[in-house]
């Protein structure tokens, strides 16, 4: 068997390839390729950074399997509906024709195969197994994540194509923070006794960024002065970024994000500049800005609307024009796009260049396949833009996209611990929903925003931070929106040292009766990040364990006593600062003791 698999593809094919790959397969497309060719598995799971060209590897894949008569047809399962969609239409430009309409009986026999959704295949599992029994087939399963979303999808999943000839898994993002097994996923055992998904062929983001597959992002993060009312009638002001309790993280981004004050207007303008700029390298680069919900997203288009003087394209997750609006957008060259949560993944809108993360979803997860929108590079040097508030988890998610997560089964929790890797899977489940109906949070979590203002803050890139405060349409934040955005990532770096030094520079220029904002350079004030109150949060639990063998006492009366001692939350909710008083307080105790 020949492990050259495209050559009998079209010549266009893949169509949306950077430089130099139209006619023939990427390098980690081509090395998986063969890597499955020659151990002809039952079961193939593929891990590639957003962008990097899954579906053409797996419709490739799906090329050679049919050309040599291994599967006779194809099911590929997606997210959405719109996926479906996508996938079908990428398959017709090899010349694999897959209905994406199929809903029950025969298929005519026009098609090589058939495109569904995990919702479709978790209503009628029999139809599909019925179908896999029939003909031999190949399934692929796009976003293989979302097949454990509910017990049910998991459990139809392994129903309908359990008897499938071939089956070709695919994710881009990091795993689900449960534990629920996702079907047809290999699972490995650990030293430490945890078992972790084992992926058959890993292509992470910086790996993709080395070989120029996929765009270098400059994250520009905002912060400033947020004030509201709680629930109980008190008013309280904070400023983004600053150590917090969780739910105050969570009203404060909320304040933040509240078309009604300073902070979107200035952010939304600031993203507006940034897109005139890298238009100038990239003439039809796009813009999307991400919502939480119906109601603001139209707030944030009619706000696009008189920054621009353009109406900007807005997809609501019920409309039933949404797949079409994506399309036309895609299609022509209009500035921006405002969407409720469908954009997040695996919608291919190549042009996309600048977003702004105005939702306030915080899983690592959608986070990643977020930012995933704006990385498909068409040609070198292209850069991407993302604007975020300053929030101590988005910082963490910015600053670790390089690392690669697997899907963990056992999480142990010693008796009486606090779980610090805890982490709600409602709020994932909420993103990925089509609809957007009315959750309850906000009678849960009731306040009223009164105003907020926006600071520009600071510039994460590669892991490194740059930039310092400064006021929006001031000429030191004018420096960052104006970086050029056809540049190699190591120029990237440098002129983001380069400026940051002509700020500080400026800075110390300035008499002390102008410096109204906090003027340190960004890795002098380092936001405390999700990684580390995780990790302060585990060391608080280690010493507590130190302490229950020394003391006698259990956990749970420890940490009640450390918090009626120290004040605030329970630890989960802590902020680092209120952590490090724990620490400080139990390794007093214990010392006391010896």
């Amino acid at each position: 068997m020949t492990t050259t698999a495209s050559h009998h593809l079209s010549p266009a094919f893949p169509g949306r390839a950077p430089w130099g790959t139209a006619s023939k397969l990427r390098a980690w497309q081509q090395g998986a390729l063969d890597r499955y060719i020659q151990n002809q598995p039952r079961d193939f799971l593929a891990v590639a950074t957003p962008g990097a060209g899954k579906t053409t590897f797996a419709l490739t894949l799906a090329s050679w399997l049919l050309h040599h008569h291994v599967v006779q047809q194809v099911t590929v399962v997606a997210p959405t509906e719109h996926l479906k969609k996508q996938w079908a239409e990428a398959a017709a430009r090899i010349g694999i024709r897959l209905d994406p309409e199929y809903s029950a009986g025969p298929l005519s026999k026009d098609y090589h195969g058939v495109a569904v959704t995990y919702a479709g295949v978790g209503v009628r599992p029999m139809l599909h197994r019925n179908r896999c029994e029939q003909r031999k087939t190949l399934v692929i399963l796009d976003e293989i994540h979302h097949a454990g979303d509910s017990k049910s999808w998991g459990e139809a999943c392994l129903e309908a194509f359990d008897p499938a000839t071939r089956r070709l898994a695919l994710t881009g993002t990091p795993f689900r923070s449960d534990t629920n097994p996702i079907p047809f996923v290999t699972y490995e055992e650990g030293n430490d006794g945890i078992r972790r998904s084992s992926a058959d062929y890993t292509y992470g983001y910086g790996n993709a960024l080395g070989d120029g597959v996929v765009r270098p992002v400059i994250f520009l993060s905002y912060s400033g002065n947020m004030r509201w009312r709680t629930k109980a009638g008190d008013e309280i002001a904070a400023r983004l970024g600053e150590p917090m309790t969780k739910d105050a993280i969570s009203q404060a981004w909320r304040t933040a994000l509240d078309p009604r004050g300073d902070w979107m207007p200035n952010v939304l303008r600031a993203a507006d500049q940034r897109l005139t700029e890298v238009r100038k390298g990239i003439p039809d680069a796009g813009g999307l800005v991400i919502a939480s919900d119906q109601d603001s997203a139209r707030a944030y288009a009619k706000l696009i609307r008189e920054i621009t003087g353009t109406k900007p394209t807005l997809v609501l997750s019920d409309d039933t024009g949404a797949s079409k609006n994506i399309d036309t957008f895609s299609a022509n060259d209009d500035r921006w796009m405002v969407a409720v949560r469908m954009v997040s993944e695996g919608v291919d809108v190549p042009r996309l260049a600048v977003g702004v993360y105005a939702t306030t979803i915080s899983t690592p997860l959608f986070f990643a396949q977020a930012v995933g929108r704006f990385v498909r590079s068409r040609r070198r040097g292209e850069t991407a833009s993302v604007f975020l508030p300053t929030i101590p988890y988005l910082l963490g998610f910015a600053n670790e996209m390089e690392v690669e997560r697997d899907h963990v089964l056992d999480r142990p929790k010693k008796q009486g611990e606090e779980d610090p890797y805890a982490e709600s899977e409602k709020e994932m489940d909420e993103a990925n929903r089509q609809e957007d109906e009315d959750t309850g949070e906000d009678e849960q979590m009731s306040f009223e925003a009164l105003e907020s203002d926006a600071v520009f803050d600071r510039v994460l890139y590669d892991g490194a931070e740059f930039g310092m405060q400064a006021h929006p349409g001031s000429e030191e934040e004018q420096d960052y929106l104006g970086i050029p955005g056809l540049l190699e990532p190591d120029q990237v770096q440098m002129l983001l040292q380069k400026r940051q030094s002509r700020q500080i520079a400026h800075s110390r220029r300035r008499p002390d009766s102008e410096a109204d904002l906090l003027e340190l350079p960004a890795d002098r004030r380092p936001v405390v990040s999700h990684k580390e109150l995780l990790e302060l949060r585990k060391s608080l639990n280690t010493m507590v364990g130190a302490y229950v063998h020394q003391s006698g006492k259990p956990h749970g009366v420890i940490h009640t006593e450390l918090r009626r001692v120290c004040g605030g939350p329970p630890s989960a909710e802590a902020t680092a600062g209120q952590i490090r008083e724990r620490i400080k307080k139990v390794q007093e105790w214990a010392t006391r003791m010896r």
